[in-house]
């Protein structure tokens, strides 16, 4: 199965929303970024609730923050795909560092599987917040923490702000002309960071836009060689090779032009 999720397969195209969306949903967490899975832990889970108990999640460390502790989880996830016999290599150099693309990328291959596995319906009877701390220890993932949790520190900020307000009325009085500039800076500050982020947000949407266009020629290409006047054609079949080619890490194009000069040297020679 994991081999035949090419990298034109219709699950590379699912965005980012609905890739959190579907974590969310299914794990109970509050992920806001892809970049928050990157440790790997998220994955684990994914395919224990899949396969329920397969993963061994007493080994999964939902607080991995080093790059050793996140290889650890990647070694975990490797075992289990080698259990499972899926043929699908894990680029962990790549989804240590947290570049959102590769890890986007990856859950999307993830997502695939999984639905292709259960038929895209969620285990009801999995609980995934009991499976999280199956190994003993209360482990939380960013995004995700109990409810002991969200009550402490409650009580906590409760007992921060009652000292902050005290040693407001208690200290000195700052002069305005102080604050007025602790503001201004502040207010700089935070247009600097509103305008990084609308230029980041315009960049995704052109990167998106110029995805979709070379999305729509390939499927245009696609469809032409699919078309039964030439679907046979010796470069039809080669373009095919090369629109399909499950490997994203190696080019088809090697393959496809041996298979045109093999096909070219099979045809028979026309007579002058």
């Amino acid at each position: 199965m994991a081999t035949s999720i090419g990298i034109m397969d219709s699950a590379y195209f699912v965005g980012r929303n609905e890739i959190l969306t579907w974590i969310n949903n299914r794990l109970q967490l509050n992920l806001s970024r892809i970049e928050e899975a990157a440790s790997g832990a998220v994955q684990c889970q994914m395919l224990d609730m899949t396969y329920p108990g397969v993963v061994p999640m007493h080994k999964v460390n939902f607080d991995a923050k080093s790059e050793y502790e996140i290889i650890q989880n990647y070694k975990v996830l490797q075992e289990v795909f080698n259990k499972l016999k899926i043929d699908k290599h894990i680029e962990v150099t790549r989804l240590v560092k947290g570049r959102p693309l590769d890890n986007l990328e990856f859950l999307q291959w993830l997502k695939r599987y999984c639905d292709s596995v259960n038929g895209g319906i969620m285990n009801e009877n999995y609980n995934p917040v009991e499976r999280r701390v199956k190994g003993g220890k209360d482990r939380n993932i960013k995004g995700f923490k109990s409810s002991k949790s969200l009550h402490s520190n409650a009580m906590n900020n409760s007992s921060s702000l009652d000292a902050l307000n005290l040693h407001r009325a208690s200290g000195p009085k700052h002069s305005r002309s102080a604050g007025g500039s602790d503001e201004a800076n502040l207010s700089a500050e935070v247009q600097a960071l509103s305008k990084q982020v609308t230029d980041l947000k315009l960049s995704v949407d052109l990167l998106e836009k110029e995805r979709d266009f070379y999305f729509s020629k390939l499927r245009d290409i696609e469809i032409l060689c699919q078309t039964s006047e030439v679907e046979n054609e010796p470069v039809s079949v080669a373009i095919k090779k090369i629109l399909y080619a499950a490997d994203a890490k190696e080019s088809a194009l090697e393959e496809a032009q041996a298979y045109i000069e093999e096909a070219v040297e099979d045809e028979p020679e026309t007579e002058t």
